[in-house]
C-alpha cells in the first residue's frame, strides 16, 4: 500500500512490476492509452449521431481531425524529459495567462454566453482556457513539487505561492464569466495541494474560506439570476420545463428513455431531433444513455475510471514530488470534469457547462485533455526508466 497525500493505492509487487518493465510492457502505459483510444472512438460515434441531419455539417471530420492532433500531441508530450519540461514552466505560464487576457480584448468572442474564444477566421476558434489548464499546473506541480533539502512536504510559503499563481487564471476566468471552468481551476489547485502532502490545517482553513465566501456571496446578492434559477431548477426539476430547466428536462428524458441497452447508435429520437442543446459537446452524455442506454453509458464512465485510476497508479509510483503532484492533478482535472458533466446531464448537479474529456466536440477541450494524458505517459516513463536500466544491467 502506497500513500498519496491523503489517499492510499494498492500496487502490484515489486517482483511483477520489474518483469513487465524488463519485458518492455508497461501497464499503466496501456492503461492510459487502451482507455483514451476506446473513449476517442465511442466520442466520434457519437458526435457523429449527434450532428447528423445537419446539413453542410462537417463536425465529426472536425472532430476526428482534432483527435489525431490531441493524440500526435499525447505522444509528443509523453516523449519530454520532465527535467527539461520544467525549465519552461514559467514561460508556458505567462503563455497562458496572455491567451486569457486575449480574449477579454477585441480578439475575444461570446459564444454561448461566455466571452471564452478567440476566432482567427475560417471558422478556426480556440478557447485559451483549456491549455491554460496545463500550463497552471505544471507551474503548480513545480512549486509544490521542488522541496527544499530536508522538507518532506511543502512548506508554508510554496503553499501561499501555489494559491496565488492560481488565482491569476481563475480572476481572469471569472471576468469572462465561466464559472465552469474557473471552479476547475481551483479543484485541480487544492487537489494538488492535498496530493504534495501538505499539513491538514491548511484544509481547515481553506474550508472556512470557502463558507466565509459562500456566505458573503448571498449577504451581498452576488450570486446572478440565471444562477439562482439554476440551483432552484436542481432542488425542483418541473418547476421551469420549458424554460431554465428546459436542457435539464430533455436531459433526464433523453437518457431514461435509453433503457438498459439503447435504442442503438443513431436511432435515438431524441438526439435525432435535436431536442437536448449542445448534445455533441456538453451534454454529449445524453447520446449515449438514450442510444447505447445503460450499459453503454456505463462502459463510458468505466473507461474513464480505468484511465483515472493508471494516473493514480503512476502518482504514487513516481520517484520525485514534482512527478507525484503533476500526475495526481491531472487526475483531479479529468475527475472532476467526469463527475460534473455526467452529474449534469442526469440532473444531479447544475448545469456547468464543462466538456466530458475525450468524449465531447470541441478542438481545444479534446487537444487539452490528450496533452494531460501525454503528462501522465511522460511521468510514467520517467518511473520506469530507471527500472529497465537496472533490470539489464543484472541480465
Amino acid at each position: 500500500m502506497t500513500t498519496l497525500g491523503p489517499l492510499s493505492v494498492r500496487l502490484p509487487p515489486a517482483r511483477a512490476t520489474r518483469r513487465r518493465a524488463s519485458a518492455g510492457v508497461t501497464l499503466p502505459a496501456l492503461g492510459l492509452v487502451l482507455p483514451a483510444a476506446a473513449l476517442s472512438a465511442i466520442g466520434l460515434l457519437l458526435v457523429w449521431s449527434a450532428t447528423r441531419g445537419r446539413p453542410g455539417s462537417t463536425l465529426p471530420e472536425r472532430q476526428a481531425i482534432s483527435v489525431g492532433i490531441g493524440f500526435a500531441l499525447m505522444w509528443a508530450v509523453s516523449r519530454i524529459d520532465l527535467r527539461l519540461l520544467r525549465a519552461y514552466v514559467p514561460l508556458l505560464y505567462l503563455l497562458g495567462l496572455a491567451g486569457l487576457v486575449a480574449v477579454l480584448t477585441p480578439l475575444g468572442r461570446t459564444i454561448n454566453g461566455s466571452h471564452a474564444w478567440i476566432v482567427l477566421g475560417n471558422g478556426l476558434q480556440f478557447q485559451p482556457s483549456e491549455f491554460a489548464k496545463a500550463a497552471t499546473l505544471l507551474a503548480l506541480a513545480t512549486i509544490l513539487g521542488e522541496l527544499r533539502d530536508g522538507e518532506r512536504r511543502p512548506g508554508a510559503g510554496a503553499v501561499l505561492l501555489a494559491l496565488g499563481v492560481a488565482a491569476v487564471p481563475v480572476g481572469l476566468i471569472a471576468l469572462q464569466p465561466d464559472h465552469g471552468t474557473a471552479l476547475v481551476f481551483l479543484v485541480l489547485t487544492f487537489g494538488m495541494i492535498a496530493v504534495s502532502g501538505a499539513p491538514k490545517r491548511w484544509f481547515a482553513a481553506f474550508a472556512a474560506a470557502g463558507a466565509a465566501g459562500v456566505l458573503l456571496v448571498w449577504r451581498l446578492d452576488l450570486i446572478r439570476p440565471y444562477q439562482l434559477q439554476r440551483l432552484m431548477v436542481l432542488a425542483d426539476p418541473d418547476a421551469d420545463p420549458m424554460g431554465v430547466g428546459y436542457n435539464a428536462t430533455q436531459a433526464r428524458i433523453a437518457i431514461g428513455s435509453g433503457g438498459l441497452l439503447g435504442k442503438g447508435l443513431f436511432h435515438g429520437e431524441q438526439t435525432a431531433g435535436h431536442f437536448v442543446p449542445e448534445q455533441h459537446t456538453d451534454f454529449i452524455f445524453t447520446v449515449a444513455g438514450e442510444e447505447l442506454g445503460f450499459l453503454g453509458g456505463a462502459c463510458v464512465i468505466l473507461l474513464m475510471l480505468a484511465l483515472l485510476w493508471r494516473g493514480l497508479w503512476i502518482a504514487a509510483r513516481s520517484p520525485s514530488p514534482f512527478g507525484t503532484v503533476l500526475a495526481g492533478g491531472v487526475v483531479c482535472w479529468l475527475a472532476f470534469q467526469t463527475f460534473v458533466n455526467v452529474g449534469m446531464t442526469m440532473g444531479l448537479l447544475p448545469i456547468a457547462g464543462l466538456p466530458l474529456p475525450f468524449v465531447s466536440y470541441g478542438g481545444s477541450a479534446t487537444i487539452s485533455s490528450r496533452a494531460a494524458g501525454g503528462l501522465l505517459a511522460a511521468v510514467n516513463r520517467r518511473t520506469r526508466t530507471p527500472r529497465i536500466r537496472q533490470s539489464r544491467r543484472s541480465a
